[in-house]
């Protein structure tokens, strides 16, 4: 894949001011901020581009949009790099429209991938059903729009995924309707739906339902409430395009009628009152008055409200939530010797996920608390300058997936956030 010229600027940029700043992240710098570009995008024959997300030959919806994300700001003057950003958008808008309900999808319609119990297609590399697989393609286009004034990528594929979004969303307000099922056998408890592959029963509240998390387990109760909260944000920014890019006016009003119904289900179901931390978020609900205390590394997150743009940093009820996460009180916070931070139940206990470290960082008000997250972040990579999945806080060395792109441009994206502000001035 040739790299787009501008990247390859910014990337001895970020080299040199790191080099000169902070020379542990140096040699980290450039290779993580092209890993993406130079490891996982894959021009095709139609023009559009595939973006697996290391190693794993699949495009996930999710970790295509976040790992280009960061190359965002950098495409209003450079064609090379729009025709790359466009292509992906152009390509995430083409499989939401094979099936809303997948999370992962193949090259072509080669028919590889998991063979589960669901509606097969051979596009299809998983159908886990999870909220924000739908939510990252607006979020992806809409930044884009926004920060180079280019609208062609709203073409009629990405209109009519936008409607697919609107319909699975509504239909899966009420679970209980939908013809959504998943089944996996010989597998972990984590990689299937119980009740037959329904899912735990939920009440009505006007949030949307998903069958998994962003780690692609199983959600325990129905209403993922980061997710919802992506949902939230990605409707409004869906309806600010119907109305100036389309001139669609029943599709923004169906786009901001729904993007209210959920948020009102958050804030009715979606908030507990903890004894030490006053009100705070619950990470899942089933409506029933039962609630999953907890978060998970995997964005979105609790952690990563301010960053997904549902509120400021400076929120009292995330503020709450965020020190209930960042403390020994939520079941996947971790300590080692080298690091502490938040992990998954997707990986071995006591693990730290390094997205859970920059997302931290990213969300934070505190100089000092970033100084901490990037000291564990220079340390943490074993040996390889390079992010990693999750890892042994006492021995780094130990860690899952030594190409995962996403953590990779996660944290470059860090990186240049702190030069843009000359952070170490």
């Amino acid at each position: 894949m040739k790299i787009p010229e501008i990247l390859e600027k910014k990337a001895a940029l970020l080299e040199e001011y790191y080099s000169a700043n902070y020379k542990p992240l140096a040699p980290l710098a450039r290779q993580c901020f092209l890993n993406t570009m130079e490891t996982t995008v894959k021009k095709l024959e139609d023009g559009s581009y595939f973006v697996i997300t290391g190693d794993i030959p699949a495009m996930w919806l999710r970790d295509s949009a976040a790992q280009v994300r960061p190359y965002v700001r950098f495409a209003k003057e450079d064609k090379e790099l729009q025709e790359i950003l466009e292509g992906v958008i152009e390509k995430q808008a083409e499989l939401v429209c094979i099936d809303p309900y997948a999370n992962a999808f193949n090259e072509s319609a080669s028919g590889v991938g998991h063979q589960d119990e669901t509606r097969l297609n051979d596009h299809v590399w998983e159908r886990k059903y999870e909220v924000d697989s739908l939510c990252a393609p607006v979020y992806l286009a809409y930044t884009y729009w926004k920060t180079t004034g280019i609208g062609r990528i709203f073409t009629e594929t990405w209109h009519r995924m936008l409607v697919h979004v609107v319909e699975t969303f509504t239909t899966e307000q009420d679970h209980g309707k939908s013809e959504y099922f998943f089944r996996r056998y010989d597998c972990v408890k984590s990689d299937t739906l119980p009740a037959k592959g329904k899912g735990r029963p939920v009440n009505v509240t006007g949030m949307t339902w998903s069958g998994f998390r962003p780690s692609d387990d199983c959600c325990k109760f129905g209403y993922l409430i980061p997710s919802n909260m992506m949902a939230v944000t990605a409707l409004r920014y869906g309806e600010e395009i119907c109305r100036e890019c389309y001139q669609d006016l029943e599709l923004a009003g169906r786009c901001q009628a729904l993007a209210e119904e959920i948020l009102d289900g958050i804030m009715d179901y979606g908030i507990v009152e903890h004894p030490k931390y006053g009100k705070i978020f619950a990470y899942e609900t089933d409506g029933f008055g039962n609630y999953n205390l907890m978060d998970d590394a995997n964005s979105p997150s609790l952690l990563a409200m301010p960053y997904l743009n549902f509120c400021k940093r400076e929120d009292a009820l995330y503020q709450n939530t965020r020190r209930f996460l960042l403390s020994a009180d939520n079941p996947y916070y971790y300590e080692g010797k080298i690091a502490r931070g938040m992990g998954s139940p997707h990986t071995p206990a006591g693990y730290v996920w390094h997205i859970g470290i920059v997302m931290q960082a990213l969300t934070s008000t505190d100089r000092q608390e970033i100084l901490d997250c990037l000291a564990m972040l220079s340390s943490t990579h074993g040996g390889t300058n390079f992010m990693h999945e999750g890892f042994n806080p006492d021995a780094p060395e130990e860690y899952t997936r030594s190409w995962f792109a996403w953590a990779n441009t996660l944290f470059a994206e860090l990186l240049v956030n702190l030069m843009e502000e000359d952070f170490f001035r």
